[in-house]
């Protein structure tokens, strides 16, 4: 059976020209992004830009909030209650499904950004809260396999995409290094795009301690400020068509 499987870009994160030119490219290559709501980077001229530019080339867009950190970049756990943390996240996405409505496209899916992402993962408070605002919205999430914030989706009767990254290095627990150790980011393109593809054949990978690891995954995530990310996308694509593969969404 042919194997279908998703490619997906984080979008909508740089609101330069270029940013902005570069992020419009690689929905040539990906069948979903996950759209900056404002928490970590973005506003309302560039959701309205992505969601555009997504309907246009009929990909799925999906809503990609965050911690509210537009110093950090989201990148940083933050010490926030839930219930300030639930106001921020509501908001982010009240106004891209807001703006998706102006434009025409239906959000297929939310995926949390940077810190809150990987704190949802293994945290079951913020894993229950995220899956609360899922079912609210309507939406599946997309995350890690194997997290606790699958098992609450699956809890919570909410849909759940499975990612894997193809430039960032894994633990031997199955969650990425961070981002403040060294090689946490593959920068050698011939390296992301052998992670790709053992990800996306079920190979087991080579995680930072030595050990060997096979992480699940329906969509592969390219990172569009990565360097390179449009050339590395590109080749991405080309070779999980030559080893087969046929380029969808999955789950959404």
């Amino acid at each position: 059976m042919t194997r279908v499987i998703d490619l997906n870009a984080d979008l909508g994160e740089d609101e330069s020209p270029d940013g902005i030119a570069r992020d419009i490219a690689i929905m040539n290559v990906v069948s979903s992004c996950n759209i900056a709501t404002g928490g970590h980077a973005g506003s309302e001229k560039s959701m309205r830009t992505m969601l555009s530019a997504a309907k246009a080339k009929a990909i799925a867009p999906g809503a990609h909030p965050s911690y509210p950190d537009r110093a950090g970049f989201g990148r940083t756990s933050m010490n926030i209650t839930l219930t300030d943390l639930v106001v921020s996240l509501t908001e982010q996405l009240r106004t891209i499904a807001a703006i998706a409505a102006e434009v025409g496209v239906a959000l297929t899916h939310i995926k949390p950004h940077g810190a809150l992402y990987n704190d949802a993962q293994d945290d079951p408070d913020l894993a229950r809260l995220l899956v609360d605002i899922a079912s609210q919205s309507r939406l599946p999430l997309m995350g890690m396999a194997g997290s606790l914030i699958q098992q609450a989706s699956s809890e919570g009767n909410i849909g759940f995409i499975t990612e894997a990254f193809i430039d960032r290095r894994y633990t031997s627990e199955g969650r990425l290094v961070p981002r403040s150790e060294a090689g946490a980011v593959i920068a050698q393109e011939d390296q992301r795009i052998r992670q790709g593809l053992d990800l996306a054949r079920g190979a087991a990978l080579t995680t930072q301690d030595g050990s060997t690891l096979t992480v699940p995954a329906q969509s592969l995530c390219l990172h569009s400020d990565s360097d390179g990310a449009l050339e590395t996308a590109t080749k991405m694509r080309r070779a999980l068509e030559q080893a087969g593969m046929v380029i969808g969404t999955v789950g959404l």
